[in-house]
């Protein structure tokens, strides 16, 4: 069973600004809290909805929830990440109840976070534009992006060549200090960012000059992309890896190429179907007749029965675009309008009178 989404387990709206999807979790997890509810399901249940809250209260976390949904989610966070920087305790402070600290809470749920591990870049989006013809045959080109990467002058340490990194002393390479403090029968833990290293567990006395300690540079980068044929608007090529470079370490994130096929002058798509509208004279309608229509790759050739009506539809079978999960082609549909003429001769006229007046029409009523 896959994951529930995260705005109906906070019961928000997916528009809910951030102070009401505080509200909503506050609200939730007073009633869930283990220190509160002794029920079965209280422990995995608050799980769900602090997990919840800590994707849509982080913009970059909810703007990537919202495009990919959970699995934009798992393929960029781990569990430490997606809880990062959420400040959990502040939720609480005033209540004089004590729930012994979330920080300790969350280190029994999901274990000791570590606020300066390696994290995974940040994926990148690149919209596509293609014509039609390419959607048919498929499309290789080449886009250029801008992305960070990893800097090559320090190796992406952060460290000018030849220096050292120095274990940071006041929190002995941990990344974190920790403070605790007793109130009665409630003990609070607050776990803090070490300000002395600023979580990196160690101190770069000699910062790169390329990159001035961060170890990842902006530059723009060429990609190759090949894209299928058969696709649609809105379709999503994800090349991993070729997003932003990771912080520490961690790997890339990746890079998602969304598809939109221009609207074609002649031809309308639904689906792996192409739709094309041509006129006939009304001889050719009432007598029969054989045309030429164009094709995605060329022309057809169509066959036309003697008393076609106007608005009629034909189908050229695998004539559309082929499809993209599977065998074969849609179809093309033709449909046939027939033009009726605006300035005719006398003797037009007489025919059209003498071939109503044999099909028993009256034209004066």
């Amino acid at each position: 069973m896959g994951k529930k989404d995260y705005y109906e387990i906070l019961g928000v709206p997916r528009d809910a600004g951030a102070q009401e999807i505080k509200k909503a979790y506050r609200k939730l997890a007073l009633q869930y809290h283990p220190d509160r509810n002794k029920s079965p399901d209280s422990e995995e249940k608050f799980k769900e909805i602090s997990e919840a809250y800590a994707v849509l209260s982080n913009e970059e976390k909810r703007r990537q929830y919202d495009m990919y949904g959970h699995e934009g989610i798992d393929s960029r966070y781990t569990r430490e990440d997606i809880f990062r920087g959420v400040n959990f305790d502040e939720i609480f402070r005033d209540f004089s109840f004590g729930f012994g600290g979330f920080s300790k809470i969350f280190e029994e749920f999901f274990g000791r976070r570590e606020s300066y591990s390696p994290e995974k870049g940040s994926d990148l989006r690149y919209d596509l534009e293609i014509t039609l013809e390419d959607a048919f045959q498929g499309l290789k080109t080449e886009i250029e992006i801008p992305r960070k990467e990893k800097c090559i002058n320090c190796k992406g340490t952060g460290a000018s060549p030849g220096t050292e990194q120095k274990t940071c002393s006041k929190c002995n390479g941990t990344g974190q200090l920790e403070y605790t403090r007793t109130l009665g029968f409630t003990r609070f833990v607050q776990v803090t960012t070490c300000d002395k290293c600023n979580g990196r567990k160690v101190l770069i006395e000699n910062p790169c000059k390329e990159c001035r300690g961060t170890g990842v540079i902006r530059q723009y980068r060429k990609i190759r992309v090949e894209i299928p044929s058969g696709v649609d608007t809105g379709y999503l090529l994800r090349l991993r890896g070729e997003g932003e470079a990771g912080m520490r370490g961690g790997p890339s994130g990746d890079l998602y190429v969304v598809i939109t096929v221009k609207s074609h002058k002649i031809f309308n798509r639904e689906g792996d179907d192409i739709f094309y509208e041509t006129q006939i004279s009304f001889p050719r309608a009432v007598l029969g007749t054989e045309i030429d229509v164009p094709n995605i790759n060329g022309k057809a050739r169509l066959k036309i029965p003697a008393g076609t009506q106007s608005g009629t539809v034909f189908r050229l079978k695998n004539k559309g675009i082929p499809k993209l999960r599977g065998f074969g082609r849609g179809d093309e549909l033709v449909k046939v309008i027939i033009k009726i003429p605006t300035r005719l001769t006398d003797r037009q006229k007489k025919l059209l009178r003498e071939f109503a007046k044999e099909s028993g029409e009256d034209l004066n009523n």
